[in-house]
């Protein structure tokens, strides 16, 4: 069921609430998870270049994750 632009998913027996996240300043995350009681960033990428966190996600959310997701190791996310 999609509510308010918020799906969830089973993720490893239990539930994710997954987001996009963006600045006004259009920095962006692309897949955000939030599980656990913790919120997991991602950028997607299918080059081999590796972005930074944003500095705005690391500030607002500073126990929060980040990783990136590249044409490496996209299999090991989803599988």
């Amino acid at each position: 069921m999609v509510r308010g632009g918020q799906v969830r998913r089973l993720y490893l027996n239990g539930t994710a609430n997954n987001y996009f996240w963006r600045t006004y300043t259009k920095h962006e995350l692309d897949f955000v998870e939030e599980r656990e009681g913790r919120l997991f960033g991602y950028e997607i990428k299918w080059g081999k270049s590796k972005p930074r966190a944003p500095k705005e996600w690391l500030s607002a959310y500073p126990e929060a994750s980040f990783d990136l997701i590249n044409t490496e190791n996209y299999l090991k996310f989803i599988c």
